[in-house]
């Protein structure tokens, strides 16, 4: 479900996100169509699904873990993907825009300025190397 939309959407995966989602649904001993997707495995409560609160604390927890690794959102992680989308298509923002889901090409467009303002800054530090 999109935010602030009511009817849901269709979103593409890709192959190892399927196969991801497969082994997953392997270890949940097969549930059910209305089953959530994503459920708790601790003990206070197990089954259950996942709250956003609950991903928010399971990213910044595994972010944190990650060599010299940053701590982490869920919505850093949405705005890198996007922003490294922009940077491997030579700012291709219809495609980011399909990608990211947004409906205002306004609000993709900071990705982009943002991708392009660290550009000039990697050309300036290279630049002084020199």
């Amino acid at each position: 479900m999109s935010k602030g939309k009511i009817d849901p959407e269709y979103v593409y995966l890709s192959d190892k996100t399927i196969e991801a989602l497969e082994a997953w649904l392997n270890v949940r001993y097969h549930p059910l169509p209305h089953h959530s997707l994503f459920i708790s495995l601790d003990n206070a409560s197990r089954g259950h699904r996942l709250s956003d609160k609950s991903v928010y604390r399971l990213v910044k927890k595994y972010s944190s873990e990650i060599p010299e690794g940053k701590v982490l959102s869920p919505h850093q992680i949405r705005h890198s993907s996007i922003t490294a989308l922009l940077e491997a298509t030579n700012g291709n923002v219809r495609l980011a825009q399909k990608f990211s889901r947004h409906s205002n090409l306004n609000t993709l467009m900071i990705y982009d300025d943002n991708r392009v303002a660290l550009q000039q800054e990697a050309v300036n530090i290279l630049a002084n190397m020199v």
